[in-house]
């Protein structure tokens, strides 16, 4: 049977409710911490997540 693992929150160090196995891949994942509220994007190969970290909103100009 193949490993799994609970997705910990990057931000608090918390269980999130997605649990991966090892053989799992994610690419852009939306990951929801109910315990802080945050929604962090993640990618995941091989239980090594990597955050991608979104440029913050321009203002536009008129």
């Amino acid at each position: 049977m193949k490993e799994c693992k609970w997705l910990l929150c990057p931000i608090c160090g918390n269980k999130t409710r997605d649990k991966i196995r090892e053989d799992t891949v994610l690419e852009n994942f939306p990951l929801f911490c109910p315990k802080c509220k945050q929604e962090t994007l993640i990618s995941i190969r091989k239980f090594d997540m990597s955050v991608i970290k979104e440029p913050d909103a321009q203002a536009q100009s008129r």
